[in-house]
């Protein structure tokens, strides 16, 4: 029988058992209720400039007794908002083409040089996935919408643009080859989008150095190393990942990036096999799968992961995790069609629009992954 947590305090954590659950089974139906139903709410508290900020657009829409990080609009909320009603249906397509707006206008005005492209500083979820995350969002935006305008001229910005955010990532990976810069309090979710976002972009024929991306692999395997060889075997004794300081101690968000970037393609799943199931035998365990202890935007984002990579593969793995995924999203949904956090992410923005790209994870185009 499965419970969820409700209180935000680790010391306050109960363990879901969440794995070894009869699956739910959930119809389609209640998927695409429930996905209209938050976009429509996403849509409706959009503001004016094309924008949304922690919790809707306008001042207005804000929850009394919400604690804000900072005031307006910011481009990371607004990215996560138009990728979700990207995936939400092609009525949304006023609505994202406003956030695109909004977002392409502070790239373009933004320094060559530096990783920002944003003067908002502070927001909630900069705090939280680090300070870059806006650059990290758009570029993944940005390489989904890449090629789909309507006019050659519009491509061409949107291509620019993209490229423009590739380069400030590619020229601001740290030395370890993580993008764990200037604090957040689980900056290697906001190193994930990083790597993530240079990969679609490649994808897409934005040239990424194969030396950033091989870094990125390093920096992944180096933080979920196992014991050495056994010296009469000769094997790779994987041990379960552990959590670094960069994972805030959550050993879900560590090993849902690593999952995320060992696993991009056949060539990578084979080379990184013993290390994806030392991962995937995490799963099992209802407090791994809990997280902090409760859900917050963190916990949305982390699933999204390990979701795109269970997927590529398909087969049962893919099918119990989806389906017991989207039973404990479906029930978390509050009555007005919004997800809010129980900690850390909190703003119904980010955490709805995260359980909107849930919801509907397997309507997303990801590379290599089976049709």
């Amino acid at each position: 029988m499965k419970s969820f947590v409700i209180g935000g305090s680790a010391a306050g954590i109960v363990a879901v058992a969440l794995w070894g659950a009869t699956p739910a089974n959930q119809p389609n139906q209640a998927v695409t209720v429930s996905v209209e139903k938050g976009a429509r709410w996403i849509a409706s508290v959009q503001g004016k400039d094309g924008g949304w900020g922690q919790d809707g657009g306008e001042t207005s829409y804000i929850r009394q007794g919400e604690h804000l990080e900072s005031n307006g609009n910011d481009i990371a909320n607004t990215a996560v908002a138009a990728l979700a009603l990207r995936r939400a249906g092609k009525q949304y397509q006023p609505n994202v083409q406003r956030a695109l707006d909004f977002i392409m206008r502070n790239v373009e005005n933004s320094p060559q040089e530096g990783l920002s492209i944003t003067h908002v500083n502070g927001t909630q979820i900069q705090r939280k996935l680090g300070p870059f995350i806006d650059t990290f969002l758009t570029s993944m935006l940005l390489s989904e919408i890449d090629g789909t305008m309507p006019t050659a001229t519009e491509n061409l910005r949107v291509r620019k643009d993209l490229e423009r955010c590739v380069a400030k990532i590619q020229r601001n990976q740290q030395s370890d080859g993580s993008w764990n810069i200037a604090g957040g309090w689980a900056p290697i979710l906001g190193t994930s989008m990083a790597s993530r976002s240079l990969y679609a972009a490649q994808e897409k024929g934005v040239k990424v150095e194969a030396s950033v991306m091989d870094r990125a692999d390093l920096y992944t395997k180096n933080g979920i190393a196992g014991p050495p060889p056994s010296s009469t075997t000769g094997s790779f004794r994987p041990a379960p990942p552990a959590a670094t300081p960069a994972a805030a101690g959550v050993p879900l968000y560590q090993s849902a990036q690593a999952l995320e970037q060992l696993s991009r393609t056949e060539k990578d799943r084979k080379a990184n096999a013993p290390q994806i199931a030392a991962i995937k035998s995490q799963l099992a365990d209802g407090r791994f799968v809990n997280g902090f202890g409760s859900m917050g935007g963190e916990e949305f984002f982390s699933y999204l992961n390990i979701s795109d990579s269970l997927r590529r593969t398909g087969g049962e793995e893919w099918t119990k995790w989806h389906t017991q995924i989207t039973d404990r999203i479906l029930k978390l949904q509050n009555d007005d069609g919004t997800w809010a956090g129980s900690h850390c992410i909190t703003g119904r923005v980010a955490t709805t629009s995260a359980a909107i790209l849930n919801l509907t994870v397997d309507r997303d185009p990801l590379p290599n992954t089976p049709k």
